[in-house]
Order: C-alpha cells, then sequence, then structure tokens
C-alpha cells in the first residue's frame, strides 16, 4: 500500500515537471518571434486555394508612340503664318449694247372701214400725208430692230387726222381733227392701239426702200 502511493506521487510529480517544460516552451517560441501574426500572408495563402489555377489580368495595351507627323500637325497652327485672304473676284462685264435701230424711210400700215369691212394695206412715207377715205396718215418716223434675225422689231411714230371730204353740196368740209398721235409697234399692236369708231388701223412694218409714188 504505501508502494503504490509513493508511485502514484511520483507519477504527479513527473507529470507536472513535463506540463511546466511545455509551458516554457511555448512561451519562449512566442517571445522569439512577436510579428509573426502580423507578417503578410505568404504566396502560398494569396495564390489560392491548392490545385486551382491562378489566372492573370491581361496586360493594359501600351498606346502607340507619337509619329513625327502628328508632332508636326499638334504645332502647325502655332507655328504656321495666317492665311492671306482671297483676291477679290472681278466685276462682271458690262451687257452689250442694245441694237442701234435702222430707221426705214417709209411704213407699212393695214387700215379696215368697219362699215364695209374693207381692207386695204398701203404704204405711207416718212413725212408725206397719205389718205386713207377720211383718214390722213404722216409717219414721223421707222424703225426697226434685229432685221436678220427671226423676229424683228418694227415702230412707227404717226399722227393720224380725221379729214372727211367734201360732201359735194358745195358745203365747206369740217376742219381735220386728230384722232391719234403716238408710236405704234408691228408685233404689239394691242400695246398702243388706233381706236376710231369706223376706221381700224395698226403698223405692218416698216420698208427697207421708199415705195414709188
Amino acid at each position: 500500500m504505501r508502494g503504490a502511493v509513493w508511485a502514484l506521487g511520483l507519477g504527479v510529480v513527473i507529470a507536472s515537471a513535463v506540463g511546466f517544460a511545455g509551458l516554457a516552451q511555448t512561451s519562449s517560441d512566442n517571445q522569439a518571434s512577436p510579428d509573426t501574426g502580423s507578417s503578410p500572408p505568404s504566396s502560398s495563402s494569396s495564390d489560392g486555394p491548392p490545385g486551382v489555377p491562378t489566372i492573370a489580368p491581361p496586360p493594359e495595351p501600351t498606346p502607340p508612340p507619337a509619329t513625327s507627323q502628328d508632332a508636326s500637325d499638334d504645332h502647325s497652327p502655332s507655328n504656321s503664318a495666317p492665311a492671306k485672304p482671297a483676291p477679290p473676284k472681278p466685276p462682271p462685264p458690262p451687257p452689250p449694247p442694245p441694237p442701234v435701230p435702222v430707221r426705214s424711210p417709209a411704213a407699212v400700215f393695214q387700215a379696215l372701214d368697219k362699215v364695209t369691212t374693207e381692207t386695204m394695206r398701203f404704204a405711207v412715207p416718212v413725212g408725206k400725208p397719205i389718205r386713207y377715205k377720211n383718214l390722213v396718215f404722216v409717219v414721223k418716223a421707222c424703225e426697226s430692230t434685229g432685221l436678220g434675225g427671226a423676229s424683228p422689231q418694227s415702230s412707227a411714230y404717226v399722227v393720224i387726222d380725221s379729214a372727211p371730204l367734201s360732201s359735194g353740196d358745195g358745203a365747206p368740209p369740217p376742219p381735220p381733227r386728230e384722232v391719234f398721235k403716238g408710236w405704234m409697234f408691228a408685233n404689239s399692236p394691242g400695246l398702243n392701239p388706233f381706236q376710231h369708231p369706223v376706221y381700224d388701223a395698226w403698223l405692218i412694218s416698216c420698208m427697207a426702200a421708199t415705195p414709188p409714188a
């Protein structure tokens, strides 16, 4: 019995000594490396779990180097001289002068008697009175433009008097009375027409030669 108690006491002493030695070893290890807990993790822990491959991000593209042309383009506005203003445009040429009218020695008219519906075409020399029934025509000028072209233009300045003839019973005729004075136009007879209750007359053309007497 005494031997058993002595063996149990010896075992407790040995166990206590062993535990104290382990505790002293642990505290000495902690004092030798105090920064172990704050050290960065090893590369093996940051690379991910073992057996899983790590995919690296793609590299960023590198911009192409600037060329000499780009450099010259960047500095061209500051180095180039200001643009010169464009020279003024020359004025347009003046329009051609109007054609000179050609004077004719006589004018050709056509007259209509509204009562008898009789028509008559006759020539009137410039400055010479010509009678048609109770009308007397005096042409002051007759001009033409565009001769030789497709549509020549003719105009005449004429004076028309109403001068009835004597009735034959010995009574004197009434004095002449002016019924028209102005320009007549062969291509536009309605522009300045002759208006009379009995007669109608308009310009046909200008003659190139004086008609025979």
